[in-house]
């Protein structure tokens, strides 16, 4: 278990992801909540709520490497609920290639400006400019590479068909290893593909995540 933060102070750095990062850091290792972290993302000067504040802290994850825990990290924790567990950084993957503006022009264009989220056949459809009535704040459409990035970390900036429009909320639940090309996330081809000391990491974060002692896997 983990002790609960504090907002107890305003932050006052020059992006939504710089502030949610420095209130993470000040409460490393505690709880915040998702209310918390609205209101440090706030502008510190209008007060005006920021548009896909989840996105930034998605950023602080995949871009940034801090682990960042939460209720799919650890069972106890609420769905709102986030933990900086440690100062400590992953590795990233590399510089993120991105689509040339007029390629994201041809993308938003045959996307009708909405999110092109599809998931069993259904399609997100948020339309740019409008209000995510599930995910709060204004939608704004992102590029996202069709491959995941840590597959194809050199997607063709100038080809619209390597590419998808994503909402901020949909890119925050797509995983690194969902291929949007086939719609499947091949979780055990995943795990097999880990080397052993991977999997040892992984078996840790089970047991963890299930709350059993070392030496009792069967007892999942």
């Amino acid at each position: 278990m983990f002790p609960k933060g504090n907002l107890t102070k305003k932050y006052t750095q020059p992006s939504i992801k710089k502030r949610i990062e420095a209130f993470l850091i000040d409460n490393v290792g505690k709880v915040v909540t998702r209310q918390m972290i609205v209101e440090v993302s706030k502008d510190p000067i209008t007060g005006k709520e920021p548009e896909n504040w989840h996105q930034r802290l998605s950023e602080l994850r995949t871009d940034d490497g801090y682990t960042i825990l939460s209720k799919r990290d650890r069972a106890f924790l609420s769905v709102e609920d986030y933990v900086l567990e440690s100062l400590n950084k992953r590795a990233n993957a590399g510089k993120r290639v991105m689509p040339n503006q007029n390629t994201w022009s041809r993308i938003l264009a045959r996307a009708n400006q909405c999110c092109e989220w599809n998931e069993g056949g259904t399609a997100c459809g948020l339309r740019n400019g409008t209000i995510d009535q599930i995910g709060g704040g204004t939608v704004k459409l992102t590029p996202d590479h069709l491959q995941p990035h840590s597959v194809n970390p050199n997607a063709d900036a100038t080809d619209p068909n390597q590419w998808q429009a994503l909402c901020g909320r949909h890119q925050v639940i797509k995983k690194n290893f969902w291929d949007s090309k086939s719609g499947k996330m091949n979780t055990i081809a995943i795990m097999q593909a880990l080397p052993h000391k991977e999997k040892l990491v992984a078996l840790e974060f089970l047991r963890q995540y299930f709350g059993t002692p070392q030496g009792k896997v069967g007892s999942f």
